[in-house]
């Protein structure tokens, strides 16, 4: 079946040219653009970036972002319990870092620390490693210490997109690495919870935008093993120029089978009144994406600050259903561990 337009970015360049607009737009297997935030020509309250990562396995996960949105920086953690259907979560903010601590590429070796009165953590990469650490003494009165290390494998391919907007100088490039096996430990108290790579997945989510004042976006990431094989899946849309919209050049969504991506169209997301307590259902145009998500631990988040607003429904839970791949084979999912969001942002 003939997929939409799907532009496939193969050339490396940079993301912008002089005049700070966007030299390519589509999708990639790797981020091969060089992000040249130098010519950008935007005040730094304009900008928008963020590293998240996610670790899960089938009885816990562990999540460590950091957001700058020039005026304001904020680092945040999330612990999971899915055996008890439990969140904890703890955020510190700073105010006027203009877009200073994050670093400009993906790739290279990089350390982001985040010491504060609240807690102390650190994201770091070194080679083919991602290494997240943190320490809160007053955690749930007990206390954490995280220390995780998630192998970006080389061959993979991951998820990159480019992608614009109806104003020109607007953009959002973002690299995600939706399957990375995980390896370290986590202490609670007392209590000494284990990652190991047969079982446990890390995935990091890169993004840099330029985006309107008011955002809407869902999205989608699940990972985990089939038949012994290394499977995950991302899905999504709402940043700029996507799917069906005049002017767009691809879509988010991607599924990965031992490492080669897969590409599909468009993705939707049927989930009755935004409910993250409810199931959310997920099917493709082309037919190839039909995917259920049962809800372990729902989440809605509501904030108002006045120039800036939060309206989140997020939920983890389990992934079950069906995925074509290129070649016309079919994998069935059952139970994979992920999670889905439906998000409203003023910023």
């Amino acid at each position: 079946m003939k997929l939409g337009k799907q532009i496939e970015i193969t050339k490396p360049s940079k993301l912008f040219n002089e005049n700070g607009s966007l030299v390519q737009t589509g999708w990639a297997r790797k981020p091969i653009l060089t992000y040249n935030k130098e010519d950008i020509g935007k005040s730094w309250w304009r900008i928008k970036e963020w590293d998240h990562y996610s670790v899960l396995n089938k009885d816990f996960g562990f999540q460590l972002t950091i957001g700058d949105i020039g005026y304001l920086t904020q680092m945040s953690y999330v612990w999971l319990d899915f055996d008890k259907k439990e969140r904890g979560d703890k955020s510190t903010m700073k105010f006027f870092t203009k877009s200073k601590l994050l670093p400009t590429s993906s790739l290279e070796d990089s350390r982001i620390e985040f010491p504060t009165d609240e807690f102390h953590a650190v994201l770091e990469k070194k080679g083919d490693q991602r290494i997240l650490t943190l320490e809160d003494s007053e955690f749930l009165d007990k206390g954490i210490k995280a220390n995780i290390i998630l192998d970006d494998v080389p061959e993979w391919d991951n998820t990159v997109v480019v992608t614009g907007y109806e104003k020109p100088k607007q953009f959002y490039y973002n690299h995600k690495i939706n399957i990375m096996p995980a390896n370290g430990t986590i202490h609670i108290g007392d209590q000494k919870y284990k990652f190991t790579p047969e079982r446990s997945f890390g995935l990091m989510d890169w993004g840099r935008g330029i985006w309107p004042y008011k955002t809407h976006w869902l999205w989608g990431s699940a990972c985990g093993m089939v038949d012994n094989v290394p499977v995950a899946f991302n899905i999504g849309y709402g940043f700029g120029l996507v799917g069906s919209k005049e002017g767009a050049t691809h879509t988010e969504n991607i599924v990965f089978y031992d490492g080669k991506a897969h590409k599909l169209d468009e993705v939707t997301f049927h989930h009755q009144d935004r409910d993250p307590t409810k199931p959310w259902k997920f099917t493709s145009n082309d037919g190839r994406f039909e995917m259920g998500l049962e809800p372990l631990i729902p989440n809605e988040e509501k904030l108002n600050f006045g120039i800036i607003k939060l309206d989140s429904a997020l939920l983890h839970g389990y992934y079950s259903g069906d995925i074509i791949l290129d070649d016309g084979k079919k994998i069935h999912v059952e139970n994979m561990l992920g999670h889905a969001e439906d998000i409203y942002w003023r910023w």
